[in-house]
């Protein structure tokens, strides 16, 4: 058979066109969000329905069920075992406290009708305890019991700043409004006293605070949405409270979480959360919430280092600079020391008093 050579023009013509099209499919494919790994022969990519964001015990509790069959999530929950929740005390450390005395025992009934709709001062929250008839231990107002005095105190200093004369002069408005209710005649620190110790402790607190964060920058093709939480779910870190948020739980019911793992909120909550593209993810470690002995700090390294190799990222910081070994290796002994001073100042890491102060 004869081939004219409008012939062969139009098949090498075709051959081309293919050629343009298989290299648009090609820079296509590499151009798209990088997705999860197919289970049961579904993507996994998340579903913003009713009920699909747990709150961050729930999604624990979701990942250690031995019928999921997660061997990772599993060994997590055997080394961080649920501790019984601890109610929030009030702490002479980081407190100013005024005694409340009464005349005869009130109801908790009573204290519970007349206890300030809001528990804050300014941006400083506030407890009012009471000293149990029966038992002798200071507990929140409870009904069903009875109440000898009370005491209650304002937090001198958070990382909004030292408590200053409006905030405790609404502490103490609110809480004669309170000792009318259960007639009781309120014991007051001096106001200047109290304003001198909380700015000591704000100066303390803001030399001894810190809050490690480095972001996995992608080093080729971006991420979806499904891709980040399968490969940060491998890692021990399960669904938080808030949209684009995975944490690593900490050891107690109710702490805070060892490490949160953040990206673009509003790719958390497209409507098609596998077409979103997330370049970054920034992981963070909030040190003074967490005790030393738990080891937050190489678990904030290993984590850094195992999720940059399995998602083919960069370590860099908020400017964009490449982190070191060497760098990490200076931020732990600077945590060395910030550990020993804490800790001197009976406010060691993860302390009920310490995880108040830092917040």
């Amino acid at each position: 058979m004869n081939i004219t050579l409008t012939e062969g023009l139009a098949a090498v013509g075709v051959l081309v066109l293919a050629g343009v099209v298989v290299q648009g499919v090609w820079s296509a494919r590499k151009a798209s969000p990088r997705q999860a790994d197919a289970v049961d022969g579904n993507r996994v990519e998340p579903s913003m329905g009713a009920g699909a964001l747990a709150t961050e015990a729930d999604a624990a509790a979701a990942v250690t069920d031995p019928e999921g069959g997660d061997s990772a999530a599993a060994t997590l929950a055997e080394l961080r075992p649920a501790a019984p929740r601890k109610t929030a005390r009030l702490d002479p450390l980081i407190d100013a406290i005024a005694m409340l005395r009464l005349d005869q025992p009130v109801t908790g009934e009573l204290a519970l009708v007349h206890l300030p709709p809001s528990r804050r001062a300014g941006n400083k929250p506030f407890l009012i305890e009471g000293l149990n008839a029966d038992s002798g231990d200071w507990e929140l107002p409870a009904a069903g019991q009875r109440y000898s005095e009370f005491q209650a105190g304002v937090q001198m200093a958070n990382r909004s700043g030292a408590l200053n004369e409006i905030e405790y002069s609404e502490f103490v408005q609110k809480l004669q409004g309170f000792a009318e209710g259960v007639g009781a005649m309120a014991e007051l620190p001096d106001m200047l006293d109290v304003v001198a110790r909380a700015r000591e402790l704000d100066a303390f607190a803001g030399d001894h605070d810190a809050q490690l964060s480095l972001v996995l920058r992608a080093n080729n093709a971006a991420w979806s949405v499904g891709y980040i939480q399968q490969s940060a779910h491998r890692h021990g870190f399960v669904a938080g409270v808030l949209p684009g948020r995975l944490v690593t739980p900490g050891a107690e019911d109710g702490a805070p979480p060892v490490l949160v793992l953040s990206f673009d909120a509003q790719a958390a909550l497209a409507d098609d959360p596998g077409a979103a593209a997330v370049r970054q993810v920034q992981l963070s470690l909030d040190v003074p919430q967490t005790p030393e002995a738990a080891e937050p700090f190489p678990a904030w390294h290993e984590a850094a280092r195992l999720l940059a190799k399995d998602m083919d990222a960069s370590m860099v910081d908020d400017a964009g600079r490449p982190i070191t070994l060497h760098a990490f290796a200076a931020i732990g002994e600077d945590l060395a020391k910030l550990y020993v001073a804490l800790a001197s100042r009976d406010l060691a890491a993860g302390s009920a008093a310490a995880r108040r102060l830092f917040s």
